[in-house]
């Protein structure tokens, strides 16, 4: 059996992490965030190809690009989510099985962070874990796609 392929696609701001309002996002680097979920992918036999921009074009080329290489997408799409109709399209028209996830509790926050443009075309939500977020979006993820196979 071939490992699944996980796109994961951090957005805007998120290359700062570790660095940015600790309290809300937590003291992990996002390259460490990436090496826990690389380490996680080996667990669940597969593997994760994780991007970060801050320019929501090179998110949508990644996304529209995911299509006969990869099997799913784990995203958290920062600010985008709250704001980006491009990306709920381009995730609604590759239709891999995507799961959106934020660090932080996005209900728990400032109003205009309680809508998600993205949750509507995605198999699954998860926010206010930290780092968990990213884990148990992964491993949801892939369980959804062993599932249906």
């Amino acid at each position: 059996m071939l490992p699944l392929s996980i796109l994961v696609l951090h957005g805007p701001n998120l290359n700062l992490l570790g660095q940015r309002e600790p309290d809300i996002y937590g003291s992990l680097t996002l390259e460490e965030i990436n090496r826990l979920l690389a380490a996680e992918a080996i667990k669940l036999e597969a593997k994760v190809a994780p991007l970060q921009s801050n320019h929501e074009g090179v998110l949508l080329d990644a996304i529209h690009g995911a299509l006969g290489q990869h099997q799913g997408i784990v995203i958290n799409a920062g600010a985008y989510t709250h704001t980006s109709v491009a990306l709920r399209d381009a995730i609604a028209a590759v239709n891999l099985p995507t799961v959106e996830v934020h660090l932080s509790n996005i209900y728990r926050r400032e109003d205009f962070r309680h809508h998600s443009y993205i949750a509507p075309v995605v198999i699954g939500q998860i926010s206010g874990f930290g780092v968990q977020s990213y884990l148990l979006g992964l491993q949801a993820l892939v369980n959804h796609l062993r599932l249906k196979n």
